[in-house]
């Protein structure tokens, strides 16, 4: 079955930066465009990053671009999320998620917490 598994969330200040990974079992990585999303406490859902199945195009939230990378190896089947600078709102549970067709995300992960101290 498919499987996508996040890591690298944690207990991080302000200021500090985190990559977080997802590595993904069960599907042909590579025809995957990928992206993240996530959760603060009492929010919506809110899209972080994405990725085309190629890495020729990226795309990223207002609230992390200038300060955040989205980049994938196809050859080890993960994409990374990398975040500079990070501020108390980005406290969130963050979760990857891949799609077939663009936009439309058929498969999710289970989520990493990220907690930012101020």
């Amino acid at each position: 079955q498919v499987q996508l598994v996040e890591s690298g969330g944690g207990l991080v200040q302000a200021g500090g930066s985190l990559r977080l990974s997802c590595t993904t079992s069960g599907l042909t990585f590579s025809m995957y465009a990928m992206g993240w999303f996530r959760r603060a406490p009492g929010k919506e859902r809110e899209f972080v990053a994405s990725i085309t199945a190629s890495g020729s195009r990226t795309s990223l939230a207002d609230s992390v671009k200038g300060r955040s990378t989205i980049s994938r190896d196809n050859a080890k089947n993960t994409v990374y999320l990398q975040v500079n600078r990070l501020k108390p709102e980005d406290t969130a549970v963050y979760y990857c998620a891949a799609a077939l067709i663009p936009s439309k995300w058929n498969y999710w992960g289970q989520g990493t917490q990220v907690t930012v101290s101020s």
